[in-house]
C-alpha cells in the first residue's frame, strides 16, 4: 500500500542519512515498526479478521468482536495519526528510553476535541512467541475515539467492499462521496454567489461611484469559486478523509482562496486603468495616459507571478529555493532574452516620448496603417488592406515613425496643366476661378491658398495649386478634395479652354 511504501522510502532516506557513521538500519520483524505496518496493511486490504491479530483482546472474545474492533480503530489510526514511522522503533526491543515500561511503546496519541491527548500504545507479548500488538487500553478507548468520527455513520452501514481502500489509501466510498461533494458545492457555491452578488449590488447602487459597479461586474467567477471553497471546507469532515489525506485536500482548498484573491485582483486592474484615465490628473498628464495600457499588462503580470508563488508556497513547495535557483539562472536568462528585454524597453519608451498612441494612424518604414496595440514585446498595425501588421518595439523605436494623427490639416497640392492654345485673359480668369473656388469653400484655411502660373511644361501651361483642408479626419479630406476639383472644372469650362494631356508636336523639313 501506498503508506506502507512511504515508510519504507522514509527508512531508506533515514538511512542514507546515516550514510558512512553506521550500518543500515534495520527492520526486526518482531519490532513494534514491524506489528503497526502489518495492522495496517492488513486493514487497508480489507482483510479485518487478520488486522485482529494485532490487537490485545481478552480471552475467548468472538472473533466478529476481533473484527469490529479493528476495523473501527483503523478508522481511528487513519483519521487521527499521520505515522512518521522513522520515530518509532524498528529494534524486537522497542525503545528503552521512552520513560515507559520495557515491553510499553507508544506511537502516537489521540487528540479529543476537549484538547485532551490519548496515547495509542502497543506492548510485547510472550504468548505463542515474542511479538508487540495494541494494548488492553488502547483496545478499550476504541470504541469512544470511533464516536468522535463524523463519518461514523456511514462507516457501520456501507457495504465492506466500498470500505476496502483505494489508491492513495482513501477508501472507495470516500473516492466515490469526492465528486458528489465538489457538485454540491459547486450548486450551493453558484446559489450563494447570486444571493452575495445581489446584496453587493443593493449596497453599491446607493454609492456615487461608478468603480465599484464595474469591479462587482467582473467578479461573478471568483465570488462563485469563493463558496464553492467555503461549502467544500464545510462538508470536506463528513467524509472523514485519513489525516494525510484531509491535511493535503485543505491545503488545496486554501490555495483555492488565494487563486480567488489573485483572480478577483486581475479582473479589477482593467477597472483601475479606465478609473485612472478618466480622472482629471490622467487628462493633465498626456504622458501618463498613454502609459496607462502598458501599465496593465505590467500589473497584471505581476499579478500572475505572485498568485503563482503563493499557490506554490501554500502547497509547500520550497519556494525560497526556487527563487534561489532564479537568481541563479538570471543572468543566463538575461542574456538568453537580450531582445526580449530590449522590446520591453522599447515599449516604456513608447509611452513615455508618446511618438504615436492607439488608434493612431503612423507610417513605420514601408508600412502605414491604424495602431491597434501596443504590447510588452510588440506593436500591431492594422494596414488599409486588413492586414495585421507586427512590429518588435525594439526597431521601432530605432525607426523613422511619421504619425499622422497630431496633424490639425491636411494638405492638397496639385499642378494643372492647361492646353497651350489658352489666351493670357483665359489664363488670369482661370488663376482667379481656382482661388476664389478654393477660398470659398467652408473647409478650406484661409491663411495660405495658391494658385499661380508656374511654368510652360512641354505640353502644358502649368498652374501650381496648394491650399489646407481645415481637418484632420482624411474622408472629409476626399470630399474637399472632390469638390475643389469639381469647381476647378468648372471654371476651366467657362473660361473656354481645356485642360492638357501628353501630347509632342514634331516639326519636319524637308531640305532640298
Amino acid at each position: 500500500m501506498l503508506r506502507t511504501a512511504l515508510a519504507a522510502a522514509l527508512l531508506l532516506a533515514t538511512a542514507a542519512r546515516a550514510g558512512q557513521t553506521g550500518p543500515a538500519a534495520h527492520v526486526a520483524p518482531d519490532s513494534p515498526r514491524a506489528a503497526l505496518a502489518a495492522f495496517l496493511d492488513h486493514g487497508h486490504e480489507g482483510k479485518f479478521a487478520e488486522a485482529a491479530r494485532s490487537l490485545q483482546l481478552p480471552p475467548e472474545t468472538p472473533a466478529e468482536e476481533g473484527t469490529r474492533l479493528a476495523r473501527r480503530l483503523l478508522f481511528v489510526l487513519d483519521h487521527y495519526i499521520l505515522f512518521d514511522f522513522s520515530q518509532i522503533s524498528g529494534e524486537s526491543e522497542g525503545r528503552q528510553d521512552d520513560g515507559l515500561t520495557p515491553d510499553t511503546e507508544e506511537i502516537g496519541h489521540i487528540t479529543l476535541r476537549s484538547g485532551v491527548e490519548e496515547p495509542v500504545r502497543l506492548v510485547r507479548v510472550e504468548a505463542g512467541g515474542a511479538r508487540w500488538l495494541f494494548s488492553a487500553a488502547t483496545v478499550a478507548r476504541t470504541d469512544k475515539w470511533f464516536s468522535t468520527l463524523r463519518d461514523r455513520w456511514i462507516l457501520e452501514r456501507l457495504p465492506v467492499a466500498l470500505l476496502h481502500a483505494g489508491p492513495l489509501d482513501i477508501l472507495y466510498w470516500q473516492w466515490l462521496a469526492l465528486p458528489l461533494l465538489l457538485l454540491v458545492a459547486w450548486f450551493l457555491g453558484f446559489f450563494l454567489a447570486r444571493i452575495t452578488r445581489a446584496i453587493l449590488a443593493r449596497l453599491v447602487a446607493k454609492t456615487e461611484a461608478t468603480w465599484d459597479d464595474a469591479v462587482l461586474a467582473r467578479i461573478g467567477g471568483p465570488l462563485t469559486l469563493a463558496w464553492l471553497i467555503g461549502v467544500a471546507f464545510a462538508l470536506l469532515p463528513l467524509i472523514g478523509l485519513p489525516a494525510a489525506e484531509e491535511a493535503f485536500a485543505r491545503s488545496v482548498l486554501g490555495t483555492g482562496l488565494f487563486v480567488v484573491f489573485f483572480w478577483a485582483l486581475l479582473r479589477s486592474v482593467d477597472v483601475f486603468i479606465q478609473v485612472v484615465q478618466e480622472s482629471d490628473w490622467t487628462s493633465e498628464h498626456e504622458a501618463a495616459r498613454s502609459l496607462l495600457p502598458l501599465g496593465g499588462r505590467v500589473i497584471k503580470v505581476v499579478v500572475l507571478v505572485l498568485a503563482l508563488v503563493t499557490a506554490l508556497s501554500s502547497l509547500g513547495f520550497p519556494v525560497g529555493s526556487l527563487l534561489a535557483g532564479l537568481g541563479i539562472g538570471g543572468l543566463a536568462l538575461a542574456l538568453a532574452a537580450q531582445k526580449s528585454v530590449e522590446n520591453l524597453v522599447g515599449a516604456f519608451s513608447i509611452g513615455m516620448d508618446q511618438p504615436f498612441k492607439e488608434g493612431d494612424f503612423i507610417k513605420v518604414g514601408d508600412h502605414s496603417g491604424y495602431v491597434e496595440s501596443i504590447g510588452l514585446r510588440s506593436t500591431r498595425i492594422r494596414t488599409l488592406d486588413r492586414t495585421l501588421v507586427t512590429i518588435p518595439n525594439g526597431h521601432i523605436s530605432e525607426q523613422r515613425v511619421e504619425c499622422f494623427a497630431p496633424r490639425d490639416r491636411v494638405r492638397l497640392t496639385l499642378t494643372v496643366g492647361l492646353e497651350y492654345g489658352a489666351k493670357r485673359e483665359q489664363m488670369l480668369s482661370v488663376l482667379e476661378g481656382f482661388e476664389h473656388v478654393m477660398r470659398s469653400h467652408p473647409r478650406c484655411w484661409p491663411d495660405t491658398v495658391v494658385a499661380r502660373f508656374a511654368g510652360l511644361g512641354e505640353s502644358s501651361l502649368d498652374i501650381e495649386v496648394l491650399c489646407w483642408c481645415n481637418s484632420s479626419n482624411y474622408d472629409e479630406f476626399r470630399a474637399f478634395r472632390q469638390e475643389v476639383l469639381l469647381g476647378f472644372m468648372e471654371v476651366v469650362e467657362k473660361a473656354g479652354c481645356g485642360f492638357a494631356f501628353p501630347t509632342r508636336t514634331v516639326h519636319m523639313f524637308e531640305h532640298d
